[in-house]
């Protein structure tokens, strides 16, 4: 079955190869970019349909004034630029709490936590892809919490949250061989932080 499961990727990618040059360019793109007004509206009218789509075609030649008028800067003047410190500052920090915030440690363990807790050999890959499905199903949810609570909100939460599940796994790995249940509660909260985890960061 997991050849399958893998192989299952492949459609997606062959659909889009053979579906892809039936799609117009962006239209944005033929004019800011390749400066082609004529390609431009055809591509609208074949996304938007015939009509008077002159105020879409001003909202773009807007948008190529304002990008013809902003200064591109390069890595090294974006760090030296002082009025963009503390969005430098902060896209670091949350970068590089990202990539330490234990989701490679949980994902590289799991196996090791589900084989402990008993599960049948040919049952923990399918554990395992409930994992996946998990943080799949969370990232949806994530996008329609984040207009409700906004941003900062949602990577506080899911930070505090993802701490708080990684110490009472931390607490339940150590006691798994003093009380048998302690394995089946690792499990729950290693679905827990994958959750946490797609919500928040």
């Amino acid at each position: 079955l997991w050849p399958w499961l893998l192989a299952s990727s492949g459609l997606s990618a062959l659909i889009q190869l053979v579906t892809l040059p039936f799609f117009p360019d962006s239209p944005s793109y033929l004019l800011i970019q390749k400066g082609n007004e004529e390609a431009c509206r055809k591509a609208i009218r074949k996304l938007w349909g015939e009509g008077d789509h002159q105020a879409e075609i001003d909202d773009i030649m807007k948008e190529k004034v304002a990008m013809t008028s902003t200064k591109t800067l390069r890595v090294l003047e974006v760090i030296k630029e002082r009025s963009l410190r503390w969005q430098l500052y902060i896209l670091m920090t949350v970068m590089t709490t990202l990539q330490l915030c234990g989701i490679n440690a949980i994902y590289f363990y799991s196996f090791e936590v589900f084989h402990t807790a008993k599960f049948e050999e040919y049952l923990i890959p399918y554990v395992s892809l409930g994992v996946g499905l998990c943080e799949c199903l969370s990232s949806i949810l994530c996008s329609t919490l984040i207009d409700r609570f906004g941003r900062k909100v949602l990577l506080w939460g899911g930070y505090t949250l993802m701490c708080s599940v990684l110490a009472l796994l931390t607490m339940t790995l150590s006691l798994q061989h003093q009380f048998f249940w302690m394995h089946y509660f690792s499990v729950i909260l290693i679905f827990l932080f994958v959750i946490f985890y797609g919500i928040g960061p």
